[in-house]
């Protein structure tokens, strides 16, 4: 099994995937891994889009490493990169042929950030807007449209920034290969606008900088007043009017086999919604993503909605995530901080 990582595994996992550890010839094979792991698992996460199958590739990975002639590995950032990439790759096909028949819209699993309960268990990297653009819902929903060598290339490049080099002897390509990939999979990025991190990256802005409003708790405790309250007015001023809103129920739950677009239809869907199904419901909040977020704990089961909103603050999308396949790994019975004024009321 994967080593168990020490309360101090944190401290140790600082390297990146372009970093070799500072003395190889002295350190375990575990204390090289766990050195590492933290973004091995942010690599695979982005490569798959699901944490539980990222957490398996990362175990995988270690196993490979612990039975590898580690004395003939010059540099084990890269032998690692290129077997959590080569792993991650081989379950992304055949995950295709399954998604292909998935009930409904399929959105990725959602992932704890800053705070959130879960979060230090996978502490994912967000010192770049890069980094913390590629974990978002949007983004990784925007990959699931490239092959998989398009969207590993991307991946490497755009998030982690290793050099071609590296990433044509993970993939087994050439250069100019990889170099073609990626030029392929940034067009069809950059088409649907939401590549943030390019603009940011031309002068000098900070993830956080970036990202524009540092606390957007503010406009989710807004939405759930609204949508509690029935206030179709103020959702909809709350809303874009080009707002998407997304719901996987994979069958499990009921949910819309379709994205709802509009403000007018959202509004709707948001009122009746809350009045029917989370009336008198406890509702905390999270970060999931990188991303505001609620957690909604009905009798029946666990909903979480993430949202992205634009530079004006409003919101532009949301995700509501009913399948209880993809919010198990979150242990949602923990609970967590409750939203302002939507606590449990019955």
């Amino acid at each position: 099994m994967e080593p168990a990582r020490s309360r101090d595994a944190a401290a140790r996992e600082g390297a990146r995937l372009t970093g070799a550890c500072a003395n190889p010839a002295a350190a375990s094979a575990e204390e090289l891994f766990l050195g590492h792991r933290r973004m091995l698992l942010a690599l695979a996460y982005r490569l798959l889009g699901q944490v539980t199958e990222a957490e398996d590739v990362v175990q995988d990975a270690w196993l490979r490493w612990s039975a590898a002639d580690r004395d003939g590995i010059a540099n084990p950032a890269a032998f690692l990169t290129t077997v959590t990439t080569r792993l991650a790759l081989d379950r992304l096909r055949s995950a295709a042929v399954r998604r292909e028949v998935y009930v409904g819209p399929w959105l990725p699993e959602p992932l704890p950030t800053e705070g959130t309960a879960g979060a230090a268990e996978f502490a994912d990297p967000a010192e770049s807007l890069a980094l913390r653009e590629t974990a978002s819902l949007g983004v990784l929903l925007l990959l699931e449209r490239l092959s998989p060598a398009e969207r590993a290339v991307f991946v490497l490049r755009e998030a982690f920034g290793l050099p071609y080099e590296e990433i044509a002897g993970a993939l087994e390509r050439t250069e100019g290969s990889c170099r073609q990939l990626l030029s392929r999979a940034r067009r069809r990025v950059a088409a649907d606008g939401r590549a943030p991190w390019a603009a940011a990256r031309a002068d000098g802005r900070t993830a956080g900088q970036a990202e524009g409003q540092a606390d957007a708790r503010p406009l989710v405790d807004a939405f759930l007043a609204a949508a509690r309250g029935g206030d179709m007015d103020r959702l909809q001023a709350l809303l874009r009017e080009d707002v998407v809103v997304t719901t996987d129920g994979g069958g499990a739950a009921r949910a819309g086999r379709h994205p709802i677009h509009g403000a007018a239809k959202a509004s709707r869907l948001f009122a009746a919604v809350f009045e029917r199904f989370y009336a008198g419901t406890e509702i905390t909040h999270a970060r999931y993503n990188h991303a505001p977020a609620i957690v909604i704990r009905t009798p029946a089961r666990e909903v979480v909605y993430v949202f992205d909103w634009d530079s004006a603050g409003r919101i532009s999308r949301v995700y509501a995530l009913m399948n209880p396949d993809k919010l198990r790994h979150l242990g949602l019975r923990r609970g967590g901080p409750s939203a302002r004024g939507t606590g449990r009321t019955g």
